[in-house]
């Protein structure tokens, strides 16, 4: 008695049985994308303003630049010990990059596009 194979599945056998319900929910997530409002990214309460304004003056004060320093010498000494100059260039990536990133974040957060205006319109 020969052993049978099964056939291997085809594109046919792996859709879906019921396309109607693909369908449908196709059909409710382009309403939903309709429906939504406006974007209001960037736009929230006065609640975390406080708490903002000091991490902020924390990052660009005397705390961050003290950081900053310490980020520079553990990396100054990462890369004595390991022979490399990549410590020292991480230690410095990591001062700057948090003593500037209060000013990166609202650039990034506020950026607003310039209004055109047609001339001779």
């Amino acid at each position: 008695m020969p052993l049978s194979h099964p056939a291997p599945p085809t594109l046919a056998s792996s859709l879906p049985r019921q396309p109607l319900i693909g369908l449908a929910v196709l059909v409710a997530l382009a309403i939903a994308m309709l429906l939504v409002g406006t974007a209001q990214a960037g736009t929230t309460g006065t609640e975390f303003t406080p708490l903002y304004t000091m991490l902020t003056g924390w990052m660009s004060g005397y705390l961050g630049r003290i950081v900053a320093a310490i980020f520079i010498i553990v990396g100054l000494i990462a890369g004595i010990t390991q022979g490399s100059v990549m410590g020292f260039a991480t230690g410095i990536a990591a001062g700057v990059g948090m003593f500037l990133a209060p000013n990166i974040i609202d650039g990034t957060v506020t950026a607003t596009l310039p209004v055109m205006v047609i001339v001779g319109g």
